[in-house]
């Protein structure tokens, strides 16, 4: 959702984090008994900013990121998309810097930038070469800081968010839909507003609002730095202590979540658009994260959940698409997914699309037909096993690229995760056995916290 070259996919931040979570820390199971997943090095400044270091010595490059514990879901009633729209002027100045210029200092040293907006946390980071690490440390230390925001930056930047949400949202179904149904699935709780927010509201974000969410949320205190590549650590530390440990704490409010109340009845959403050529229907429960999990005294079922999207839905080898694709032959994709990285809640996800030119009727068929099998037999210890192999297997080039460390990192460490449970995930994972699996499905799928979304085309004449 970027018109800025700077945010390729915002949106998808949080999902990424998950996704990237499984995938990094999985690969310390292959690795022996003992072994580290990123091995970090962290300590804490006087005004409360946490920094993890994680040394990656093969090339001479740095990755250095800053993760603030704030996002779309702790913004104010009616003002949704305020957090998002404050990522995008934190790249118009400081005292320091004109807009647009710390852009140009990244890019005049060969790096790489970007930032994202997800409802729980907002980072940003650059990729340079390591002897270039004190530039950047300098710079974004000097936005936490010192932003300046004037009508004349920010009202025409608003017009640029407005527009990204015409392009990634209102001008396609698919992610209409989607917007929709997040919409019905959460009943009270701020995961139900866009991240982007809605546009009645963006246009009347002020540069007021904007000040005032910077002040109130942006503050070493409530960050995390994240340095991973060819750095030590008592040289992060020297560079910290000198750029971001000159700036003042804050009072930080605590976060106001909400709960949701109990979910009675099942919800349908249908899409109809000229401009779909392809039908889909998705079935999405409500789930617990690892947060929340933990908070209810099973621990266990946020790790049970992440094997069990693996047995159903993780490649073509797991039961949706080897049945349904393979051998019935009723659909083109089917798959699930869970992500369990977020502050508050998490849904555990299928879909199926048919096979071109099909209707979606007997695909949606078949996938319930699956759901009631897993309810009614469950999955069994091999497949567990497998599913655990599976990815390991995917995970085994994880840490050769320089943004996986701190993308895990930073979403555990902003959503109440801590370095040990990203450290131990191996073990957590490895303890799951099919008795739990199945207790966490059926915890989960059930009717009455579902939404099932349509996505179709208009019916020809």
């Amino acid at each position: 959702m970027a018109v800025s070259r700077r945010r390729p996919a915002p949106l998808r931040a949080s999902r990424i984090g998950a996704f990237l979570l499984v995938l990094a820390t999985a690969l310390a199971a292959a690795a022996p008994a003992g072994a580290k997943v990123f091995d970090p090095v962290s300590f804490t400044l006087d005004n409360g900013l946490q920094v993890v270091v994680v040394e990656n010595h093969r090339a001479p490059i740095v990755h250095h990121s800053v993760w603030y514990r704030v996002g779309a879901a702790d913004e104010q009633a009616g003002e949704s998309g305020l957090a998002h729209f404050l990522e995008h002027l934190m790249f118009k100045g400081t005292e320091h810097l004109t807009p647009g210029e710390f852009s140009e200092i990244v890019a005049a040293n060969g790096g790489q930038e970007n930032a994202f907006t997800s409802w729980d946390y907002t980072g940003y980071y650059q990729m340079v070469a390591a002897d270039r690490l004190e530039i950047m440390m300098k710079n974004e230390a000097d936005r936490m800081a010192n932003l300046r925001l004037t009508d004349d930056v920010v009202l025409p930047e608003r017009e640029v968010v407005r527009e990204e949400r015409r392009s990634r949202i209102d001008n396609e179904p698919a992610s209409q839909l989607g917007e929709i149904s997040r919409a019905v699935q959460f009943l009270n709780h701020p995961y139900r507003i866009p991240i982007i927010g809605w546009d009645h509201e963006i246009e009347q974000l002020s540069t007021q609002a904007a000040i005032d969410f910077y002040d109130k949320w942006y503050a070493p205190n409530n960050a995390v730095l994240i340095v991973v590549g060819d750095v030590e650590p008592e040289q992060v530390r020297a560079l910290a202590e000198k750029y971001y440990g000159v700036i003042p704490a804050k009072d930080i409010p605590e976060r106001q979540r909400v709960v949701e109340p109990p979910q009675n009845a099942p919800r349908e959403v249908r899409l109809t658009s000229a401009r779909v050529r392809q039908p889909q229907v998705g079935i999405s429960y409500l789930a617990p994260s690892y947060r929340q999990a933990a908070q209810d005294g099973s621990d266990s079922e946020a790790y049970a959940l992440q094997v069990a999207s693996e047995i159903i839905g993780g490649g073509a080898t797991a039961r949706l698409y080897s049945r349904l694709v393979v051998e019935q032959g009723i659909a083109g994709a089917a798959g699930a997914g869970y992500s369990p990285t977020n502050y508050d809640y998490s849904t555990f996800e299928f879909y199926v699309a048919p096979r071109p030119g099909q209707e979606i009727e007997p695909a949606e068929a078949a996938l319930r037909k699956e759901i009631d099998l897993l309810l009614e037999n469950g999955v069994t210890e091999e497949e567990v096993a497998a599913a655990k192999q599976r990815l390991v297997a995917g995970a085994v080039f994880a840490r050769d690229n320089l943004s996986t460390a701190p993308r895990v990192i930073g979403a555990a460490l902003t959503t109440g995760g801590s370095l040990e449970q990203v450290e131990s995930w191996p073990e957590r994972i490895d303890a799951v056995t099919a008795e739990q699996v199945n207790a966490a499905l059926k915890a989960v799928l059930k009717p009455e916290q579902s939404v099932t979304s349509y996505l179709l085309p208009e019916p020809t004449t």
